[in-house]
């Protein structure tokens, strides 16, 4: 009644006979198509960038994200999947600066913007076939043989069009918003670009900082127990665990209801 189990399975060869039959049945593809039009589930997935070889992190991301298509799947949904290779961003430039030997926008200039941005376009496409390896040995489905790629101009259209509609919508507005600043790159950073230039046991000292008090100021406010002598300045000792703030700095609090101390140094 059952086929009898062979103790000495070889899984390396077990998983290339169903990726085999996957392809040659054109699985992927009739699993999407053979469900109806109507019945449509779209699925917005955020690219990865292919200038650096997948990792067992890129893994777990990967699965669970097509979880939800397959079970849409399951539940008759007509879900395509269009695989894409995300080429925008700091990373990228980081990457070919190093490559070049380049250190600053300057020398990017004098290297050429043009010549600079070919290379970023070779440099993140460099392990798309590792990465369509990877998301094939994992079963993650998606049309992989026409990716779009955020540098052409028809994907960089688009996001134009989708900003146009919000702004026709009321729904884009000017405000201010505090955020990491790499001065060496001349740009904003994101949280996850801050935490690619982490190190561990990196040294992280907070440091004490004088803000000068005009004379006229602190005389002003009363305060006999201290005389300035010509040449004399009153200065507030701040202390700060982050010193990288400093430069974006406009005031300095005090409370109201707490004793300072005055020390003549």
């Amino acid at each position: 009644m059952f086929k009898p189990v062979d103790s000495r399975v070889s899984f390396p060869e077990l998983e290339q006979r169903i990726l085999a039959f996957w392809k040659t049945n054109d699985v992927f593809r009739r699993s999407v198509e053979e469900r109806p039009l109507e019945k449509l589930f779209t699925f917005y997935e955020g690219p990865p960038t292919a200038n650096g070889r997948p990792g067992i992190h890129h893994v777990l991301s990967r699965v669970f994200k097509d979880l939800i298509p397959r079970y849409k799947t399951m539940q008759g949904y007509r879900v395509p999947r269009k695989a894409g290779w995300d080429t925008h961003g700091l990373p990228v430039e980081l990457e070919v600066e190093k490559e070049l030997g380049l250190k600053s926008k300057l020398e990017i200039e004098a290297f050429g913007i043009a010549e600079f941005n070919a290379r970023c376009k070779a440099s993140v496409s460099r392990y798309v076939d590792e990465w369509t390896r990877l998301s094939e040995r994992i079963a993650f489905w998606a049309d992989l043989d026409h990716p779009y790629l955020t540098w052409h101009n028809d994907y960089i259209e688009s996001c134009w069009w989708i900003f146009k509609q919000m702004w026709e919508h009321g729904g884009v507005y000017q405000d201010y918003r505090v955020t990491p600043h790499c001065p060496r790159c001349g740009t904003s950073l994101s949280d996850h670009e801050v935490a690619q230039g982490y190190e561990d046991d990196t040294p992280d000292p907070s440091v004490y900082v004088k803000f000068r008090v005009h004379q006229d100021e602190w005389a002003a406010k009363g305060h006999p127990q201290v005389a300035l002598q010509p040449g004399e300045s009153v200065s507030l000792i701040a202390w700060t665990t982050t010193p990288w703030t400093l430069p974006g700095n406009v005031a300095l609090a005090v409370k109201a209801d707490a004793d300072y101390g005055v020390y003549q140094l």
